[in-house]
């Protein structure tokens, strides 16, 4: 499975648009060779480099087998960012070059959850789920 994005390259930096800076809007993302067997894809993003330790910006599940998801977009339900709302929660570190890994995950199985899962709700509910997964970064710092 690959994950792109017309928005930035692979460890190159995610546009301002995409932040706190700009409209804090999800970027575009291109799903590629996504597993026949597939049932849903999932999405979860991280900044491994945050103070507090790894900061969840954004985690969708439940999407559609689809080869995109568009800009601004979240195809399916949404978990908790580390900042506590169901939706994207763009890159905004407070200072140096941070790391946002976003991950998408083939799943055998459509996820339930009776309240908006956070991280630690999401990675054990995909336990044993996952087909496969591909994962692409993103370099954001404050100018």
């Amino acid at each position: 499975m690959e994950l792109t994005s017309p928005s930035f390259a692979n460890n190159g930096y995610i546009p301002d648009k995409f932040s706190c800076h700009g409209e804090e809007v999800s970027p575009e993302l291109s799903i590629e060779k996504i597993p026949d067997n597939s049932k849903t894809l999932a999405l979860l993003v991280v900044d491994p480099d945050a103070p507090s330790g790894a900061w969840t910006h954004w985690i969708v599940y439940n999407i559609p087998i689809v080869s995109r998801i568009k800009e601004a977009n979240a195809p399916g339900e949404e978990g908790l960012s580390s900042s506590g709302k169901a939706a994207y929660d763009g890159p905004c570190p407070p200072s140096g070059v941070h790391h946002y890994i976003f991950k998408i995950f083939a799943l055998n199985t459509e996820l339930k959850f009776d309240k908006p899962p956070d991280k630690k709700a999401f990675e054990k509910a995909i336990e044993g789920h996952v087909i496969e997964e591909a994962q692409l970064t993103g370099l954001f710092a404050h100018k």
